[in-house]
């Protein structure tokens, strides 16, 4: 059979891509290494609870039509993102705000902590930030950075502060105002009933080959479809001709509890470098968080879920999370963009393939706009 669209990865990207070419009555053939469809926002139930198994994701955006786009395919409770930072035995609320410094510094006012913030700054004495330790005390003084930022952003990022770029932080946001939530944006939640709902629905009718890896039968498929659209690695479409761009990988661990509530939050950052997690997840909350441990079903669960989540140096083999978008590896992804531009019938798109990071609502603007285009 002749494909019009053969799309490699069944994430977010290639599912939106593949829902819009299948209502303009293209075939399509979907294809994903992994087991399951959904990439890294599929989730699945443990024990009545839906599980985030790559990581923690909120859906939050200011564009309308992305929000109702995305609505179609599943109801959202009104999560809101109110991560906590533990250091030491301090907590902390995010992002930075009047409840975090009463918290640190014992202030009631939003002058007072301007003024306590813009002294340690005055202090540092650092004008032309070398590096990204000098960029974030020049914007939040010595106290929130060796608190909140040093440890977690070493490990984020397997350098330490002093190592690294100081364009990586170009700003980090501080609000003087006694609110936790997380993001800006107008629209904000997370699917009841989890992610791996909208990847079925925006799939149901096409055709979908797990645990199908595209290059261990690239020529053979690349027949079967007039085009394709790669959501995967870019450099490793060319086979690495010059050189690999660098990524950070993550390592998860999952656990059942047999305790009701274990932190009391979502999302609780480790920020002390010492400790080799950034974060542990408890997932109930992002259903239950607003009805004090009640379902849908208005009922208690007795159990939860937690994941720890581990920075990791990527490898060939490993899942690539986050591009290293430094200016060295930004400068290598313009040679690998410059041969795709040549290339007819490839698409290349999502955060690997555009090597970008996208929050979700991005990938939503991105994979319809090239769907627009393309087909």
């Amino acid at each position: 059979m002749k494909y019009d669209y053969l799309i490699v990865g069944a994430g977010l990207f290639g599912a939106i891509f593949a829902y819009e070419a299948d209502r303009a009555g293209k075939r399509v053939l979907v294809l994903d290494k992994r087991n399951h469809v959904g990439g890294n926002i599929y989730t699945k139930e443990v024990e009545g609870i839906q599980v985030h198994e790559y990581g923690a994701h909120i859906f939050h955006t200011s564009d309308k039509a992305v929000w109702d786009y995305v609505q179609q395919f599943a109801e959202f409770n009104r999560y809101t993102n109110s991560p906590v930072a533990r250091f030491g035995d301090e907590l902390y609320n995010l992002p930075f705000n009047m409840n975090t410094f009463s918290k640190m510094w014992g202030v009631r006012t939003p002058g007072e902590a301007k003024e306590m913030i813009d002294r340690q700054i005055q202090e540092s004495g650092i004008t032309e930030p070398k590096n990204l330790e000098e960029q974030a005390i020049s914007l939040v003084g010595k106290d929130i950075y060796e608190k909140l930022v040093k440890g977690y952003t070493e490990k984020q990022w397997g350098k330490r502060a002093t190592e690294l770029p100081s364009f990586i932080i170009r700003r980090l946001p501080v609000r003087f105002v006694y609110d936790n939530n997380y993001f800006n944006d107008r629209y904000q939640g997370i699917p009841i009933g989890g992610y791996t709902q909208i990847i079925e629905k925006m799939l149901d009718g096409i055709e979908v080959r797990l645990n199908t890896d595209f290059f261990d039968e690239r020529d053979a498929l690349k027949q079967q479809a007039d085009k394709i659209v790669f959501t995967g690695m870019i450099d490793a479409y060319y086979d690495y001709c010059y050189g690999e761009l660098e990524y950070r990988s993550l390592r998860f661990e999952t656990e059942t509890l047999e305790v009701e509530n274990y932190q009391g939050n979502a999302v609780v950052n480790y920020t002390e470098y010492e400790i080799p997690y950034t974060r542990i997840i408890e997932h109930k909350h992002f259903e239950y968080g607003c009805q004090g441990g009640y379902g849908n079903t208005g009922e208690r669960n007795p159990k939860t879920v937690i994941t720890r989540e581990y920075p990791a140096a990527w490898t060939r083999g490993a899942e690539p999370y986050y591009p290293m978008n430094d200016e060295k590896n930004n400068a290598l992804y313009e040679k690998y963009k410059g041969l795709a531009e040549k290339e007819e019938g490839v698409i290349f798109g999502g955060r690997l393939g555009m090597y970008c990071y996208y929050d979700m609502h991005q990938v939503v603007a991105a994979a319809l706009a090239c769907a627009r285009e393309n087909i």
